[in-house]
């Protein structure tokens, strides 16, 4: 009685439209509402009426009404009642009962079996989630479950007491059954997922039992789905904690991890609401997510509806077996009749497979009959003959019926619905337990190949399942662009078919029946759809419009994904596929379908940056908002390219690369936007490091990342296989062109934020320079390090952190903790630290360029301070290489900082030691001198023989020379009274013989001092304007024969020539000619006079 619904509604309202009238239905309205006459009398016909009803059945309403109060849950609304004695006395005036039957009928509906409660939850969408992936953006997915009651009931809390999170241990011990645990979909790359699943939940304990929701970050490829799947077959796992935490280690190991193991999903946000507050009404709400502790950090909200429904116990669950009377009476009668225990199993078979065919009874329990039957079958010698007809005809009977079940496979047995599929396998086991009997029966049989009449029921199911859904999509009555759109859902519906096929079915038909039902679906329906869309690409290919291409190209996405299907097939081949060369036709759609393509991407782009404040979007992600779009864009573009997977090398290659050109082409658009976004806006005053211009350079790191991803996934199958793992040539060629691009725009954007902190550092390092010399030097670099630490700090919150590595800089002297701040390889970081290193190293330099002719310590200081910026920014390995940091402008300026310390004579000797030290670089492009050097120490003479020369420059019109060479030694003051000479001018020739001799009276002693060399200068001799430079080389005297030894024997011409490469002055020689010109005393205004002089020599007529 409990069971059945005593209310019968004669007739179904129907819901009020919510649409606007009309104007001229409003206006009427208005027209009525103004009369005051009366309204037309309806006819009345008493007889229409609903019948009175008999008393037994006033009984059963009023018990049914009694149970329904008493067993109420959930929370009231505010215009309902909550008073269960003001509801029960409402029932029992309305039904006119004394207290005494009143009281009666309570006590029978309380000795009644409890309903059960089951909760309702709709998972819509969730918004405005907290972003842990890279890209700006998370993949979320819920897990949901009932914590169920204790056993104890428990005081009402504060809900931040109540929270639970499935990774953290649970309090509540016992079993939890496997059917609490619920997970959704992965949503990817989004902050803002919508579900739109539906869950059933069965509530043990309304008072205390809660929902508990937790939303995941997804970082794993695994289906979550299926690691619930496979641990709902567990049975006595402890408490709720345990069971989702192996649910996600599963998920994450294949159903494999240990219980020690950590998973990496990060946590989004949780919810638990009591199931005694859910409204008796239901409720649509959103919710906001609340954390797992005080430590954890979400936002976002989430919605969910929710209703509470009591399911009373139904009369229709019967499965068939007997009851014990009807058993023990059957036995009876089998006994008073003589009948075996086969006979008993063939009738009790025959009846229930009869009576399931009117009223469905459980396919688990026919199964148990034929299994009972089996057994006796195998003890008795057989069955009278009328008997085993009987039989057949039951068989045939069931067969036939199962049969018909088959050819709606999808109607009754849904691969959606778990029930339904686990019905398909016990129908399937019944029909191939039938089997078993087909070689025992002797007079007749009742079907002959079971399998083949399967196979049959199932391709006839599915060309009708296909012809209803061809005829609702794309009737072939209407036009090509009108069969389109609904081709595109068939084909859509026939891949998520396969799918279920493929995922659900198949494993059922194959191990049970032996039937390859996944094959021979496969090729039927698609068969079906290649015949529907070569007729419709036909059709279509002279009316190619932008709409019509959108829709073959959507058609075509499909259809390769159906064909995918095609490497499952065992023994295929290709010639059999109805699909095979179908890209063909659709190859003109596609080439106009990713013009629009390209042109959406700067669309979209546009508007996100228009749209676009300049800010990160939160703590976690450093960019803006426009470049989470951007980059969404891109791993759109990606996927497609991935699910078109365009079969034609050739055409692949050209499809491919135009795709590759035009998303550098948007990137670039992208960058350009931004610029001239942030170009555009008003820097606040004072403002040394952007906040924008960081948000730029964050935003163009995250764009570079994307389309270099995006670049790799648009690989396609070469003509001609190269090595694995390589880039085709095209769009290696788009990668590096974009990457160069890409720099160049990052290298502006740099320069554009340390511009802003120029006059601060200027500032700084003049202050170091006007410090007085009673000071410490960490004292007076202290300001300036600290400047740098704030900034670098601000840097350091502001920009990307690459490779997610975090260091501090080490302590200087007696100055603070330089803040940490982050860069490694091609980072943001590394890109503004270098740039901030060059302007230091500038300020400096330009410092020292203001004040010449001060003492040793006003460079010793700043010698002191860029050894501390060199410690500063190398930071013991985390930061900038040291190799980095000492080139460039840093040699230039740690060799003008050592020149000024020298004195004058040093600074001479450094002049001409760095020539010395000068290596050509392109030893062939000034040609090379060959020489031969000794000391008569009999003589205390330097003999010094020019030999020739080869490969010149050519300085003259005619394409030669008139080279000659002058002879020198050096330092001057080493030499005092030894003056230079020269060859004889060689006319017109690049390869110029001289043999000269010259002689130098000089001491073996000036000779190994320091810097003491033989420079020759070549110049080219011009009769009617000034001396060309060729080219000059320097050969040091201290490892020349008689010098660093004594001459022993033998002529000196017999020794081996020298050939010394010459080579252009470089800025290490000119800085010290330039740290001579800026001083005042006489030996270094003398020099550098000499110098002039001997240019004007080279000038000079030989």
């Amino acid at each position: 009685m409990w069971g059945q619904t005593s209310c019968h509604c004669p007739y179904t309202p129907r819901v009020a439209s919510t649409d606007p009238c009309p104007r001229f239905t409003r206006d009427r309205i208005l027209v009525l509402l103004r009369s005051g006459s009366p309204a037309p009398a309806e006819p009345v016909d008493p007889s229409r009426g609903l019948r009175a009803l008999t008393q037994e059945e006033v009984e059963m309403l009023y018990e049914e009404a009694l149970y329904t109060v008493l067993y109420r849950a959930g929370t009231m609304g505010p215009d309902q009642v909550d008073d269960q004695e003001t509801l029960l006395g409402y029932l029992q005036q309305v039904f006119g009962t004394s207290p005494e039957e009143h009281t009666e009928a309570i006590e029978r509906v309380k000795k009644a079996k409890a309903p059960t409660y089951a909760l309702k939850v709709s998972v819509m969408r969730a918004k405005n989630l907290l972003a842990k992936d890279p890209n700006g953006f998370s993949d979320p997915y819920c897990m949901l479950g009932i914590l169920p009651a204790s056993g104890a009931p428990r005081e009402p809390g504060p809900r931040t007491e109540q929270r639970f999170s499935f990774r953290k241990g649970s309090k509540r011990g016992g079993p939890l059954p496997a059917k609490c645990i619920q997970v959704t979909e992965v949503k990817s790359s989004t902050l803002n997922p919508v579900w739109k699943e539906n869950f059933v939940f069965e509530i043990e304990d309304v008072s205390t039992d809660q929902l508990h929701l937790d939303i995941w970050d997804h970082d794993d490829d695994v289906s979550l789905v299926e690691a619930c799947r496979k641990l709902n077959e567990v049975i006595g796992l402890k408490g709720m904690s345990r069971y989702f935490k192996q649910i996600v280690k599963s998920a994450r190991a294949n159903g494999t991890a240990g219980p020690t193991e950590d998973h990496t999903d990060d946590f989004l946000g949780c919810l638990n609401i009591p199931v005694r507050e859910v409204p008796v009404a239901g409720e649509d709400r959103w919710f906001k997510l609340e954390p797992r502790s005080s430590a954890s950090r979400v936002q976002g909200d989430c919605q969910l509806v929710l209703k509470l429904i009591t399911t009373q116990p139904k009369a229709s669950c019967w499965r068939g077996e007997l009851s014990g009377p009807a058993a023990t009476i059957l036995c009876l009668h089998g006994a008073q009749n003589n009948l075996s225990a086969l006979q008993l199993a063939v009738l009790h078979w025959q009846v229930s497979s009869r009576h399931h065919q009117t009223r469905t009874l459980d396919y688990g329990y026919l199964l148990g009959l034929l299994e009972d039957m089996q057994a006796h079958w195998e003890e008795a010698s057989s069955l009278p003959q009328g008997q085993e007809e009987s039989l057949a005809d039951s068989f045939n009977a069931f067969s036939e019926f199962g049969l018909r079940l088959l050819r709606q496979l999808r109607d009754f047995f849904p691969a959606t619905n778990s029930t339904a599929v686990y019905r398909l396998e016990l129908l399937l086991k019944c029909l191939s337990k039938m089997q078993i009997f087909q070689p025992s029966f002797e007079v007749c049989s009742f079907r002959t190949e079971l399998n083949a009449d399967i196979s049959a029921a199932l391709k006839r199911g599915n060309r009708e399942w296909y012809d209803r859904l061809l005829n609702t999509k794309s009737p072939r009555e209407q036009s090509g662009p009108q069969r389109l759109a609904g081709l595109v859902e068939l084909a859509d519906a026939v891949y998520e078919d396969l799918q279920s096929c493929y995922g659900i079915y198949a494993s059922l038909f194959h191990s049970i029946t032996d039937i390859d039902f996944f094959t021979l679906t496969f090729r039927q329906l698609e068969r079906l759809v290649a015949e529907e869309a070569w007729v419709l690409t036909e059709e279509l290919s002279p009316k190619m419009t932008l709409e019509v291409a959108s829709g073959l190209f959507e058609l075509y996405v499909t259809l390769a994904d159906i064909q995918r299907f095609w490497s499952s097939i065992p023994g295929r081949d290709s010639r059999s596929l109805a699909l095979a060369g179908i890209h063909g036709p659709f190859l003109p759609a596609v080439k106009l379908w990713l013009q629009v393509l390209r042109d959406q991407v700067r669309w979209r782009l546009q508007g996100a940056v228009d749209v676009d404040t300049l800010e990160p979007m939160d703590a976690s992600s450093k960019h803006s908002s426009s470049a989470a779009t951007a980059s969404l864009c891109f791993s759109h573009i990606q996927e497609l390219w991935a699910r078109l997977a365009w079969p034609d090398p050739a055409q692949a290659e050209a499809l491919g690369t135009q795709l590759s050109q035009d998303l550098c082409a948007a990137t670039l658009f992208y960058t350009e936007l931004l610029r001239k976004k942030v170009d555009a806006q008003p820097g606040a005053a004072g403002e040394a490091v952007s906040e924008p211009l960081c948000v730029v350079l964050n935003n163009v790191e995250l764009l570079r990342k994307a389309a270099g991803q995006t670049l790799r996934g648009l690989a396609w199958p070469e003509v001609t296989s190269g090595p694995e793992g390589v880039l085709p040539r095209p769009l290696l060629g788009c990668a590096q062109a974009l990457d160069e691009d890409l720099q160049q725009e990052v290298h502006t954007v740099t320069a554009h934020l340390t511009s802003k902190m120029v006059a601060d550092i200027r500032k700084y390092v003049q202050h170091i320079s006007l410090s007085p010399d009673s000071i410490q030097n960490d004292e007076a670099v202290a300001p300036l390090m600290k400047y740098l630490d704030e900034k670098l700090a601000l840097l350091n919150t502001s920009l990307v952190k690459e490779n997610l590595s975090r260091y501090s800089l080490g302590r200087l002297g007696r100055g603070g903790a330089w803040g940490p701040f982050t860069g490694t390889g091609m980072g943001c970081p590394c890109r503004v630290l270098e740039a901030l290193w060059e302007l230091l190293l500038q300020a400096i330099l330009r410092a020292l360029g203001a004040n010449l002719d001060v003492s040793a310590d006003f460079y010793g200081r700043f010698h002191f301070t860029l050894e501390a910026l060199v410690s500063f920014f190398h930071a013991e390995g985390q930061g900038l290489p040291l190799e980095s940091l000492k080139d460039g402008s840093y040699k230039r300026l740690e060799e003008e900082l050592r020149l000024h310390q020298c004195s004058t004579r040093e600074c001479i000797e450094q002049y001409y030691l760095d020539k010395l030290k000068q290596r050509s670089l392109e030893q062939k492009r000034f040609g090379r001198l060959s020489v031969r050097c000794h000391y008569e120490a009999a003589e205390q003479r330097l003999v010094v023989e020019v030999l020739h020369a080869a490969d010149l420059p050519p300085l003259d019109a005619n394409g030669l020379s008139d080279p000659f060479v002058i002879v020198e030694l050096g330092p001057p003051h080493l030499f005092p009274l030894v003056r230079s000479q020269r060859t004889q001018v060689k006319n017109r020739t690049l390869h110029p013989v001289y043999d000269e001799l010259f002689y130098f009276s000089v001491p073996a002693e000036a000779c190994r001092r320091r810097g003491a060399c033989v420079l020759f200068t070549v110049m080219d001799h011009d009769w009617l304007s000034t001396n060309d430079f060729a080219g000059e080389a320097a050969l040091g005297l201290g490892g020349v024969g008689g010098i660093a030894r004594p001459q022993v024997g033998g002529s000196a011409r017999a020794r081996q020539p020298v050939t010394l490469h010459l080579r252009r002055p470089r800025a290490q020689v000119k800085s010290a000619l330039r740290m001579l010109e800026g001083r005042t005393n006489k030996e270094a205004q003398e020099f550098v006079k000499r110098l002039k002089e001997l240019e004007k020599c080279m000038e000079a007529d030989p």
